[in-house]
C-alpha cells in the first residue's frame, strides 16, 4: 500500500484534473474528503489513512480504490475482480458509543473486490457481515480511528478470545474480549493507556466478531 503522502499527491492530481484552477493544497484534499483541515492535518502527521472518506471519494469519482491505494492498474483487475456487496453503515461508529446498528436503515452498499471477499470467508458468508466505522484510539495499534471494520454477526461465542463489537447500557463498543476462569469477561483495550474492565456476560450483547478491518485480517 502507498504511504499517506503518496496517496495525498494522487488525490491532488485527481482534484486538479477535475478542473481545479491553480495549485491544489492540503485544504482542498481535506474538503474533497469531507474532513476538517485540523483532522486532516492530524491524520497526515500520524501517517493515518482515512479509509472511509477515501472510499466515499472514490465511489463519487468512480475511481478504482486499488489504483489509489495500491497503484494497481485497474485493467489488470478485470479478470480477477467480481462485484460483491455488503451493508456498510457510515453513520454508525463503535468505541465512542452510539447504540445498536442492527435496526439501522441508513446503510450503503459497499463493493468489495474478490481477493477481499475471500479473506472474509467467501461470497456465501457476505450475508453475515456488516461494515461500520471505528472512532477513538482505545484499540490502537490494532484498530485506528476511521478504520472500517467487518463484523461477522454469526460469531458471538466469546469463549473464543477475539475482538468483538458489542453493546452495553453505555453504547456500542469494539474491544478485545477474553473469558475468565470464573466465567466473567475481561474487556480489553489494546491501547494500554486505557484500563481493562471485568463484566458479567449478561452485562453486554455481542453483535459479532471483528474478522477484518480494511486491509487487515484477524
Amino acid at each position: 500500500m502507498l504511504i499517506v503522502d503518496e496517496i495525498i499527491e494522487k488525490l491532488k492530481d485527481i482534484i486538479s484534473a477535475d478542473g481545479k484552477n491553480g495549485k491544489v493544497f492540503d485544504k482542498d484534499v481535506a474538503e474533497s474528503l469531507e474532513l476538517s483541515q485540523a483532522n486532516f492535518a492530524t491524520m497526515k502527521n500520524r501517517g493515518k489513512i482515512p479509509f472511509s472518506n477515501i472510499l466515499n471519494f472514490c465511489a463519487k469519482k468512480k475511481i478504482s480504490i486499488n489504483w489509489l491505494l495500491y497503484n494497481q492498474n485497474p485493467g489488470s483487475l478485470v479478470d480477477t475482480t467480481d462485484k460483491y456487496w455488503i451493508k456498510y453503515y457510515p453513520s454508525i461508529a463503535v468505541s465512542a458509543g452510539g447504540g445498536a446498528y442492527e435496526a439501522e436503515d441508513n446503510y450503503e452498499s459497499l463493493e468489495l473486490p474478490t481477493y477481499f471477499v475471500n479473506m472474509l470467508g467467501g461470497k456465501e458468508n457476505l450475508k453475515n457481515i456488516d461494515a461500520i466505522n471505528v472512532v477513538g484510539d482505545s484499540m490502537e495499534p490494532t484498530l485506528n480511528s476511521d478504520n472500517i471494520i467487518f463484523i461477522d454477526k454469526t460469531k458471538k461465542d466469546v469463549t473464543r478470545d477475539g475482538i468483538y463489537a458489542f453493546t452495553t447500557t453505555h453504547g456500542l463498543f469494539v474491544k478485545r474480549i477474553q473469558r475468565r476462569v470464573d466465567g466473567k469477561l475481561d474487556i480489553i483495550s489494546d491501547n494500554k493507556d486505557y484500563p481493562s474492565q471485568i463484566l458479567n456476560k449478561n452485562d453486554l450483547e455481542i453483535l459479532g466478531k471483528v474478522i477484518s478491518s480494511f486491509g487487515l485480517v484477524y
